[in-house]
């Protein structure tokens, strides 16, 4: 690792030296470019300046305290060389994480798709827990929300809804929810109290500008309908539903929750440009595998990551074999626990594949 650090300051003073470079001055895009890998790389230099100064100052006092001191000295000696130390140590491991390549989506607003699985009724209404809980996550964080798409089942549960959650640092947090969620607890409806197992499913995807898929309208076709609620009863007089199907993949969209047919599509493309691009990561993973393997976010839609058991007041997370005995508390959006866990575990598989110790 402190070879690689090496190798980063020598690029820095490199690209210091360019910026002050007339010819390089007088052209805007070298000095753009420059500059921003300059800035990219301010923050690990500086840690790796410190460290080798701390390196310095220890190699001094552990000479110190070979020498006849006062006891009284020698005390503040070791005292100093203590702290020297466990800086050293904490600069150590924001370095490392420093390393870590960023996942470029992190900034990204996010698209949030829950569906009930196994299950039934129970699996709606545990689907519709599942949104509150991220509802409510993103509140706590100052993340605004909507609904992009829904099918509710009638007793207040979702066979699916689609969320969209907007702000920064969005995508960085929820992106360790995509999975199988799975649930355990007596049903409502349940009149002889057995417990129950269900399901439901999480898909959390990046939003997508235009530019960064591109979506033929040759690929498109777009089928206009009449909105409609529970039992079939009609949401408005107007035909604004809109089904979108991707023809070369399979992938159909459909949204009927606004009234304006236009916002249907809006809403329905945003979706579609998510999914594809979630599609076209699914295979650039699978082909290279080690990546796949250090990016605990992104589990397959059939993979059960976590069980929520009532009985016993308990959240497990299957991925790191983590439990927290505070259910509410969690399905009522407080999440950061395990979030936190799940990125430490991240940072540390990374760090694996990339062999930096």
């Amino acid at each position: 690792m402190l070879d690689k650090l090496a190798d980063l300051e020598k690029r820095y003073e490199e690209l210091t030296r360019y910026l002050a470079d007339p010819q390089v001055v007088s052209d805007p895009e070298k000095v753009r470019r420059y500059g921003q890998e300059r800035a990219q790389l301010e923050e690990v230099v500086s840690k790796y300046r410190r460290y080798k100064a701390v390196e310095s100052e220890l190699a001094s006092t552990r000479a110190m305290l070979e020498e006849d001191l006062e006891p009284e000295m020698a005390e503040l000696v070791r005292k100093e060389t203590q702290a020297l130390e466990e800086e050293r140590e904490a600069l150590l491991g924001e370095m490392r994480l420093l390393l870590l390549p960023k996942d470029p989506y992190d900034k990204k607003d996010v698209i949030v798709e829950i569906r009930a699985g196994t299950g039934g009724e129970e699996a709606g209404l545990f689907a519709a827990d599942l949104y509150r809980m991220y509802t409510r996550y993103a509140e706590n964080h100052g993340w605004p929300t909507e609904i992009l798409s829904s099918n509710e089942t009638g007793v207040g549960g979702f066979k699916e809804v689609i969320l969209e959650v907007k702000g920064r640092g969005a995508y960085s947090r929820l992106k360790y929810e995509s999975g199988v969620h799975r649930v355990q607890r007596v049903p409502i409806t349940e009149s002889s109290g057995r417990i129950h197992t269900s399901t439901a499913t999480v898909a959390v995807l990046p939003e997508m500008e235009e530019v960064e898929v591109d979506v033929e309208p040759e690929d498109l076709r777009i089928d206009i309908f009449r909105s409609s609620g529970h039992g079939g009863q009609s949401v408005n007089t107007t035909d604004s539903a809109v089904r979108i199907t991707h023809l070369p993949t399979g992938i159909v969209v459909s949204c009927q929750d606004e009234r304006s047919q236009l916002q249907n599509r809006q809403r329905a493309l945003a979706i579609l440009r998510a999914r594809l691009h979630a599609l076209k990561e699914r295979e650039r993973l699978e082909e290279r595998g080690a990546e796949r393997r250090s990016q605990v976010g992104t589990g397959e839609r059939s993979e059960k990551i976590r069980t929520y058991n009532f009985p016993q007041n308990r959240v497990t997370d299957h991925r790191i074999n983590h439990t927290s005995h505070r259910l509410e508390e969690i399905l009522d959006g407080d999440l950061d626990e395990i979030i936190d866990q799940l990125a430490i575990a991240e940072q540390a598989a990374k760090l694996q594949a990339l062999g930096v110790e």
